[in-house]
């Protein structure tokens, strides 16, 4: 997702672009394709981080583990956990009852926390897609760069959302009103500015056009915690699962201050 190269970004690079919108004004590393110079041939990575985000299926490998390719989300646990290599520009994504912590491994994904985990949930009978994305928080290097990994994730989670859907497309068929789940984004950060939720509206809306330009009011607002679907406090069939499967703060706010407090201390 083009996030290797904003790890080494300068943070005076970056006072220039106070809002991630101002991004979108240019490529910050652009370089030109390999040429003679001086009788010598200087070979140079071609890296945009702005350019258009762009789906290819044939970059996409996709690993089916212990789950059923047919069975409904709102009776089988189905999470998605989508990495992505800078360097071969390959998309591996794993749909499995729970989060893949083998994909997850390794000091690559650490360091780069470019991971995209999601999990379906059926709360009040209506079905949803709740998607989690790491900006900052772990170590320093994240946090100085925290807006240029949101505007990347922005413009990067379309194509996510095409992969879920493109990887499994045999779920899809089977149940083909799943495309028109809400999507609801959580944005996890040691910066209260990016540590959010929001609603993205319908899947087939979000993939194909993103946040803020799906149709629905909802997807252009930063998604309130109080708007998100509730599950019931009793025992019930209109919600499954129980509890979430992915152990991260769902909490956006109560984790924000639990990160403030660990840094005062």
């Amino acid at each position: 997702m083009a996030l290797a190269a904003g790890l080494f970004l300068l943070p005076a690079q970056l006072k220039h672009h106070s809002c991630c919108p101002d991004l979108r004004r240019g490529p910050l590393l652009v370089f030109g394709k390999p040429r003679r110079e001086r009788g010598r041939r200087s070979i140079a990575p071609v890296a945009r981080l702005f350019g258009p985000a762009i789906f290819e299926a044939s970059k996409l490998k996709v690993l089916f583990l212990g789950v059923d390719e047919q069975k409904h989300p709102g009776k089988l646990p189905r999470t998605y956990t989508l990495t992505h290599s800078d360097v071969t520009s390959k998309i591996t994504l794993a749909v499995s009852n729970t989060i893949n912590r083998a994909q997850l491994q390794g000091w690559y994904n650490r360091l780069q926390r470019d991971e995209v985990v999601a999990e379906w949930k059926k709360v009040q009978g209506k079905m949803s897609l709740h998607v989690h994305c790491h900006i900052s928080g772990g170590h320093f290097l994240l946090d100085l760069i925290a807006n240029l990994r949101y505007y990347i994730f922005c413009k990067e989670l379309p194509v996510v959302l095409k992969a879920f859907v493109h990887g499994d497309e045999t779920l899809f068929n089977s149940y083909p009103e799943l495309e028109e789940a809400m999507v609801w984004v959580y944005f996890h950060s040691s910066l209260p500015e990016f540590n959010r939720v929001e609603c993205w509206g319908p899947l087939r809306d979000a993939a194909s056009r993103g946040r803020g330009k799906a149709g629905d009011a909802s997807s252009s607002s930063s998604g309130s915690p109080m708007d998100r679907p509730q599950q019931c406090q009793v025992e019930c069939d209109c919600c499954f699962p129980p509890q979430s499967l992915i152990p991260w703060p769902h909490d956006l706010q109560e984790e924000y201050q639990e990160s403030a407090g660990e840094l005062q201390q």
